[in-house]
């Protein structure tokens, strides 16, 4: 008797909850005249994210011992001033925290309205769902533009029409829903990438959401062209080793005969590197790797451009059509790797950019995951020195000239979020036996200068204060 009591007890409560949601379901239609529970909501908590400091273990190079003691106060100074620069540049009210209030009778935008700057744009979906009452009256309200009612009517009930704080009411809910669905939102502060947020209030029920701000872009289109010469353009930067340099033209050559080569060029005596459809750019005597690569990439013309080491050679596995088939069938990728003989050597970065002390990096050996219906390919943060890019994107990103002699993975550090980046060893080539260079062995391997320099910038620059590299 007991458990068929309980079951009663529970069909009772399932059938009365039942009928209290059908009801809030039809409660536009008059049938049901309860309100819904009311309940106070905060869409927009105090709930600011505060800095943590990140840990630096043993492991980890600590980069304040890189910085001038006797100006560290002033150069943590400027580099807080700068690093705040930075973020006004980048941040915007988008990046607040909203939460979507529970049971709420407001239907609004919760992502994709977008205008123009200084336009106008009638924000969509805006209208209220809940039972009959004698009258209405919602608020809306915004800090960086103003809201109007378009094609209003002298019946209309609307105050601050045209300002920051708009005020409509209605005697049924038809006429309340019929006058949000014409409001408008105007931006009034001219900025290319910014966000306004619209507070949205019913009775008790608050809620927010953003308006997307921002210039439209004019495509910037590569033509792909037809053979692998219009698609992709060879680059490497050389230094001191011309007979290296040369067997690699040589076994590109063998493989693609007609396609551009550009070779930065800052040895010390230059010399000419013969041959047909060759671009060799000389430059100021050791310059730097990335001095020479930012040459490089800004004369290429293509979509794609290949980079290769000067000490490097071609072989059969360097199928530069199957880069450009997996960059195409993957348009968001923006680097795409291979394997140097039997090397696919690929990295993760792990950052946490910490509290006002510095940020902390760490470089993982390894991959994040394979990429979909892409065999044998893997996403990665950095890759090898032979990977296929899209010229604009690199360009964007750039490499920092001020790296002469050490760098590599730093381009990489510096894309980080902004490039996105894969490894693909089934596509390869192969390096060259080293051979006795004495001038270039002096400069191959750097001064503890520039690796305490290189150090340092990376505590200013990209303000870290200790990584595992």
């Amino acid at each position: 008797m007991s458990v068929l009591l309980s079951l009663t007890k529970f069909l009772l409560i399932a059938s009365t909850a039942t009928i209290l949601s059908l009801c809030y379901l039809y409660m536009e239609t008059g049938k049901c005249t309860s309100p819904p529970l009311q309940r106070a909501y905060n869409p927009m908590p105090n709930v600011t994210r505060q800095p943590t400091s990140c840990s630096c273990p043993r492991s980890m190079i600590d980069l304040t011992k890189y910085v001038n003691k006797d100006k560290f106060s002033d150069i943590v100074k400027r580099r807080a001033e700068v690093f705040e620069q930075d973020q006004i540049r980048k941040k915007t009210i988008l990046n607040e925290l909203l939460l979507a209030p529970p049971h709420s009778p407001l239907q609004y935008p919760i992502q994709g309205f977008i205008v123009s700057p200084l336009k106008k744009g009638i924000i969509p979906g805006l209208s209220v769902h809940t039972v009959q009452k004698q009258s209405y009256k919602v608020t809306l309200s915004v800090s960086s533009g103003v809201l109007a009612v378009e094609r209003l009517q002298e019946k209309d009930q609307v105050e601050g029409q045209g300002e920051k704080v708009l005020s409509i009411s209605a005697s049924s809910l038809y006429s309340l829903n019929d006058l949000l669905g014409r409001v408008s939102y105007r931006s009034t502060v001219y900025s290319i990438k910014s966000g306004d947020l619209v507070h949205f209030t019913f009775e008790q029920y608050k809620a927010i959401f953003p308006v997307v701000i921002r210039q439209r872009t004019v495509p910037v289109l590569y033509e792909l062209g037809e053979d692998i010469k219009s698609q992709v353009t060879v680059t490497t930067k050389t230094f001191l080793r011309y007979p290296e340099v040369n067997y690699l033209v040589k076994t590109i050559r063998q493989f693609y005969e007609d396609i551009k080569i550009i070779i930065a060029d800052d040895s010390l005596k230059p010399q000419k590197v013969n041959g047909d459809n060759i671009e060799q750019y000389f430059m100021p005597p050791a310059q730097g790797w990335f001095a020479g690569r930012n040459l490089a990439v800004s004369q290429v013309t293509t979509k794609y451009f290949l980079w290769v080491d000067d000490d490097f050679y071609f072989t059969e596995r360097t199928k530069i059509e199957r880069f450009v088939e997996i960059m195409e069938s993957k348009p968001e990728l923006d680097v795409v790797a291979g394997s140097v003989g039997e090397y696919a050597n690929s990295f993760t970065l792990i950052y946490d950019e910490g509290d006002e002390d510095g940020g902390c990096l760490t470089r993982v050996k390894g991959t994040y995951q394979p990429i979909p219906e892409i065999p044998n390919c893997y996403y990665a943060s950095g890759v090898i020195n032979f990977f296929l890019a899209r010229t604009d994107a690199v360009r964007r990103v750039g490499f920092d000239p001020l790296l002469k002699r050490v760098g590599h993975s730093e381009m990489f550090m510096d894309g980080l979020g902004e490039l996105l980046v894969a490894i693909c060893p089934e596509v390869g080539l192969n390096h060259q036996r080293r051979k006795a260079n004495p001038q270039y062995k002096k400069f191959r391997k750097p001064a503890k200068s520039d690796t305490d320099n290189k150090l340092y910038l990376h505590f200013f620059k990209n303000r870290l204060k200790c990584m595992k590299w």
